[in-house]
């Protein structure tokens, strides 16, 4: 009976066993054409690409710092705000600056009228000596006159010796004035009252008093937007002195670290498509590769590794690579320094050489410092033209 029964279910096995072989045969087909179709793109698409999500924006944080000692009165600005360049964001007292400022001013003049003396003086003596050569050459005559004459009797021998000890103290007070005359030009050679070591010196400190009391009011050297203010009103500081960050937004960088064994064909000038997690994958940045960091991440830290020492594990490095952004994609989007983004660089478009990145076009620099004397000269002008003497 058992026989039997096995044989009424021997078709139904049959028929589970080949739907079951068919399954099996089904997916292994759809295995094969996804590996297949993920061969073709990875042959023909992906390999071409090296992507990371270990990139973020960059950017210039140009620190504003005191240049000079006081205390803190006005400040202008707040976190967040936007600043041009040469706005007054912060102001000092300005109370000890000015009364330097005022010391080195009456420390100039006095410096140009003790030039003038000096002057004064080393004409004096000049015409001083004049009048002693005249009357030591006066003497001199009549000593060679009165030896002349003396074997006739003309001249005593008592009026001989006076004038030979008169003529030898008048070469003495000579000898005296030519030194004295000496030390005096030794302070005044090859100058005028306006160009005089000392004036100088004096016009050296006032224009250091004039610049600090100029620096009491502290300006943006760029324009950006304002971050990490820590200037209060009321704060003591001096040169150095941290006051707030200001970041421009107009020119912005990717800094995106790859493994090191992906980098075989990155060059500078290729092309990248950048994504950023603010606005998702609905906008796309197109930015340039501009080169390769000088070493990895790892040589330039606080505590760089020694593997001679210790256990060596062996860590797949990353290497950072700077990506330009364009300015009109920046303007349409703007971005921040810190945000997390998504990189892609087409390594199939040929670049440049590593040894030759992309330097930007943009110049790193301000002139909102190189003013501030700008008044200065015509100010230490007339100081010297009040102090000296009219002749």
């Amino acid at each position: 009976m058992n026989h039997e029964h096995l044989k009424a279910k021997s078709p139904r096995r049959f028929h589970f066993q080949r739907h079951r072989n068919y399954h099996l045969a089904l997916v292994t087909v759809i295995a094969l054409l996804i590996a297949g179709a993920y061969a073709f793109y990875w042959f023909h698409v992906s390999r071409q690409f090296v992507v990371t999500n270990d990139a973020y924006i960059a950017g210039n944080l140009i620190p504003l710092k005191a240049q000079t000692s006081g205390t803190v009165v006005d400040v202008r600005v707040d976190n967040t705000q936007f600043v041009k360049q040469g706005d007054v964001l912060v102001r000092l007292d300005g109370l000890q600056a000015q009364v330097s400022l005022e010391q080195a001013q009456a420390n100039l003049a006095q410096s140009v009228r003790e030039v003038e003396t000096l002057f004064s003086k080393s004409a004096m003596l000049r015409q001083k000596l004049i009048s002693k050569e005249a009357i030591l050459h006066r003497s001199q005559r009549d000593l060679a006159r009165y030896q002349s004459v003396a074997t006739e009797g003309v001249v005593s021998a008592q009026q001989i010796e006076n004038t030979q000890f008169q003529v030898r103290e008048q070469e003495a007070e000579v000898a005296q004035l030519r030194a004295e005359l000496g030390g005096a030009e030794a302070l005044i050679q090859n100058t005028s009252p306006t160009d005089n070591p000392k004036v100088l010196q004096a016009i050296a400190q006032f224009k250091q008093a004039y610049l600090d009391n100029t620096r009491q009011e502290i300006v943006a050297p760029v324009s950006g937007y304002v971050a990490k203010r820590s200037v209060q009103i009321g704060d003591q500081v001096r040169p150095e002195t941290s006051l707030m960050i200001i970041v421009p937004l107009d020119y912005l960088w990717v800094e995106a670290n790859f493994l090191e064994n992906e980098l075989v064909n990155v060059q500078p000038s290729q092309p990248v498509e950048i994504t950023v997690d603010l606005y998702g994958s609905k906008v796309v940045y197109h930015g340039e590769v501009l080169g390769l960091a000088a070493g990895t991440g790892s040589v330039f830290g606080l505590l760089p590794p020694d593997n001679a020492t210790g256990n060596y594990i062996h860590i797949v490095e990353r290497v950072p690579v700077r990506i330009g952004l364009k300015a009109e994609e920046l303007q349409a989007n703007p971005l921040r320094p810190g945000l997390s983004s998504f990189v892609r660089i087409d390594t199939s478009s040929k670049g440049q050489s590593v040894l030759q990145p992309i330097t930007p076009s943009l110049n790193y620099q301000t002139d909102v410092y190189s003013h501030q004397l700008e008044n200065v000269d015509v100010l230490i002008r007339r100081i010297i033209e009040e102090n000296r003497i009219k002749r």
